[in-house]
């Protein structure tokens, strides 16, 4: 009789412990995929991330945006060279050579809005190099380590029934929370993206006002901001790079379960992080 209950105990502890390590290996395998995949998407231009997108994006901006910025272009040129005709004393000092200075202004600021696009793309051509840079310097690896597996398996197998009942209750909850965190990472990655194609689609219309020096404020904070959606994809591989050094300092010791809520600690960390680097971005820059 003993030995039939202690052949259920075995076969009963042997499920609760490929319960528990079927979780943890998927926790590992999900934030793994996930934060390792935040460096290959960050430095990934607009035309690259997704070309049928961008695409669309440009030929909304170029078809349907720009005749609106051209109208805008022909409103100020033709304010800025009213202005410049009365600003001499009402025409009682005139002087022809401000007709020179309203076509210089006018053939720079249609120059600017023809290459409204390439403009944009360079930014962030600029901002790809320096988070490709920035990959190559941050050192360590964003994977949580898994060789303890093994370790932590011979571990379990060590405890009792009511332990590991509850060691397997707190994974499935890790688990899920994790699952909510990857999901989370994804939507912070991805949205900086679709707020760059929402920049971008629009840029013809900011850089039609750089003809006139009171309105030109708004190119210039549309140009802050573009630097800004460029440079957060830096700030992103710093939040990474951090995040790479504080995981390889969990060890998977015998206490199992506080090491995988330390690692559910960290990775939320990570996605506060990634929340801020946009506002980080954007006041160092000082766009608005």
């Amino acid at each position: 009789m003993d030995s039939i209950l202690q052949s259920i105990e075995d076969w009963f502890r042997e499920l609760l412990v490929s319960g528990i390590m079927s979780n943890l290996t998927n926790t590992f395998d999900t934030v793994n995929a996930q934060v390792g995949q935040i460096a290959t998407e960050v430095g990934q231009t607009p035309a690259n991330f997704s070309p049928a997108v961008y695409n669309m994006i440009r030929n909304l901006s170029e078809n349907v945006i720009m005749p609106i910025a051209g109208l805008i272009l022909t409103f100020i040129a033709c304010y800025e060279l009213i202005q410049l005709v009365i600003g001499h004393n009402n025409l009682a000092n005139f002087e022809t050579w401000i007709f020179w200075k309203w076509i210089f202004k006018t053939f720079v600021a249609v120059t600017l809005i023809t290459n409204t696009m390439n403009i944009t793309m360079a930014v962030f051509d600029v901002a790809q190099h320096v988070v490709s840079q920035a990959g190559g310097l941050i050192g360590g690896t964003t994977a949580i380590d898994g060789s303890t597996l093994a370790t932590m398996q011979s571990n379990l197998e060590a405890m009792d029934i009511g332990s590991l009942l509850s060691i397997l209750l707190q994974s499935f909850v890790v688990q899920f929370l994790m699952y909510l965190l990857s999901a989370l990472i994804f939507v912070i990655v991805y949205a900086r993206m679709i707020e760059i194609y929402l920049m971008v689609s629009l840029a013809p219309i900011p850089f039609a006002t750089f003809g006139n020096r009171e309105q030109s404020m708004i190119g210039q904070n549309y140009l802050r901001s573009l630097f800004a959606l460029g440079f957060q994809g830096f700030l992103i591989m710093v939040c990474v790079g951090i995040y790479a050094v504080l995981i390889q300092s969990v060890a998977f010791s015998s206490d199992i379960i506080g090491s995988l809520w330390g690692v559910m600690g960290y990775t939320i960390l990570l996605a506060f992080t990634l929340f801020k680097t946009g506002a980080v971005a954007k006041s160092i820059l000082h766009a608005h």
